[in-house]
Formats: C-alpha cells, structure tokens, sequence
C-alpha cells in the first residue's frame, strides 16, 4: 500500500502536493491547541514540583484532585460560554468561515488567529515539500516545519522555546544525519555544537558586559537543532538572517508611533522566531545562498 502511494506521488506530483496541504491544514489546527496548552502545562508542572520540593508536611504535598488538562484533554470549548465544540465545528478553515467567525452558541467572535496559523501552516509546507518534491526529505521537512511553526507562536505569545520541542528536533536532525538525509553525521554534530556555544557564548559576553541577560536558553537549543539539519555551514546564514530580521522588526516598532509600540520599545522581545524562520530559510536555501555568495566574492 505505501509503495503505490509513494509510486502515485511519484508519478503524480499534485497528489503529493494536495495531501501535504490537507494534512497540514490538520495538523495547523492541532498546533493551535500545542500552542496555547503545552506553556500551561509546563507552568502546570512547574507549580506541582515547587510544591513538592518546598513542603514542608506531607499535607502540603498533596493536592486537590484536577481535572486532566494536556494536549487531548480537557476537550475544546468556547472560553466565553463554555460550548464544547464539536466535530462540525472544528474542521480547519471552513468552520471558521460557515460560523462566520462566531460561537455556534454565545456568538462570540472567534480569534482569526486560528484559521490563519492553520493557512500557514498549510502553505509553509506544502513550499516545503514542492522544494524538495516527492521524496522523504519532503515529509521530513513538513515534520520540522510544524515543530518551527509551533515554536515561533509559543515564543511570540510566551517568550518560551519548550525543551519538548528543541530537543526532540535536535535528536531527529541527528538520527537523519546518519542517512545524510539533509547534511551528513559530522557535519550535523558539529552544526549543533557550534550553534550552542555560539549563542551561549554570546550571551555569557553580554551579561559579563551589561548584567543583563540577552536571550534566554531555549534560543542555543533551538539554533543547535537547526545545526544538525544545516550543518556548520548554515550557520552563519542563520544568525545573520535571523538578526538582520529582528533588526528590522525592532526598527518598525521603534518608527511606530502607538501606544503598543511604545509599551514594547525597552523591553525583551522574542529572538526564536527570527531564528525559526531563518532556519527555515537555510533548510531550503542554504547552497543557493553560500554559491552565490561565493560568486559575488569572486566577481
């Protein structure tokens, strides 16, 4: 069955292209929910292990019996009046628009956010796969793509890079080295340790120099398990691309003359996403970008 799959998207690559998109489109509505859980969960555990490790009877230790809340459980609903939102309710995109952006019950408008991350969590991979064509390395790059996607959204909205989600993409660009499925075993080892001290070593030079601290841990995970899908020699593409972007969003804030704007300007903003998405960038584009780099040296 799978060989006449990958045979049929072979031979038809609009078939492989319309899966990626329609299970993307999926997955795009799964993410909202990692999104907006996984950073409650995580403070979740966080509470439960101070409490454990600072009571001081077992009385305190115990805590009332909780609800489960995780990634499938407790199921969605709508925050304002409570309506469980059923199965109708929930296909991607197209219940957004036959609700017309409302609660099916209260009429409370609906965050656009959610049709629009899963649009471009669709169209983020379905490019992704038409980079690569059908192949593996295609499906691998999709794989990434929703870890970035859900990365970049959980560190705007929380300025947190989860290690559930870093270290499970460092250890499955290192299992892919071993194929050279992207970059080769060496060069994906080396790739991930230089992109951690090159990030930790920033920030330990930073704070020595100011007291401050630049960036926090997640972003040396999160550029060491970009190293092992671009090698060594993304890196320096990555940084580059990333602070070059995040030059110019802060540049666009600081110009903004509103009420936001000025509430932003001082205080720490988000590096992951620029990382993410430049990582993405040089996943797709990295021999482009050094050949012609190269050639512009030269001539």
């Amino acid at each position: 069955m799978l060989d006449a799959v990958v045979q049929v998207s072979i031979e038809l690559p609009a078939f492989f292209y319309a899966i990626v998109f329609i299970t993307s489109l999926m997955v795009g509505s799964f993410l909202n929910v990692v999104i907006y859980r996984l950073p409650i969960m995580m403070e979740n555990s966080w509470k439960e292990e101070y409490q454990s490790y600072f009571s001081t009877t077992n009385d305190e230790v115990k805590t009332e019996s909780k609800s489960p809340f995780n990634l499938v459980l407790p199921h969605s609903t709508c925050p304002h009046c409570g309506h469980k939102i059923r199965a109708w309710e929930n296909i991607p995109v197209i219940s957004y628009l036959f609700l017309g952006g409302k609660c099916s019950q209260c009429k409370t408008k609906i965050s656009i956010r959610y049709p629009l991350v899963e649009l471009f969590t669709a169209a983020v991979c379905t490019f992704a796969a038409w980079h690569y064509g059908p192949s593996s390395a295609a499906l691998w790059s999709v794989l990434v793509c929703y870890v970035l996607i859900a990365l970049i959204f959980i560190d705007a909205d929380k300025m947190l890079l989860p290690d559930q989600l870093t270290l499970p993409l460092l250890w499955l660009g290192l299992l892919l080295s071993t194929q050279s499925v992207f970059v080769g075993m060496f060069d994906a080892i080396i790739g991930a340790a230089a992109g951690y001290l090159s990030l930790w070593s920033v920030y330990w030079l930073f704070k020595l120099a100011t007291g401050k601290e630049g960036m926090g841990y997640g972003d040396f995970k999160l550029l060491a398990a970009l190293g092992t899908f671009t090698g060594w020699q993304g890196l320096p593409i990555i940084i580059l691309l990333s602070s070059l972007v995040g030059a110019i969003v802060g540049i666009i804030f600081l110009r903004l003359k509103t009420d936001e704007a000025q509430s932003v300007n001082g205080q720490a903003m988000p590096f992951g996403p620029y990382i993410a998405v430049a990582g993405f960038i040089t996943l797709l584009y990295k021999d482009s970008i050094i050949n012609a780099y190269i050639n512009w040296l030269i001539g």
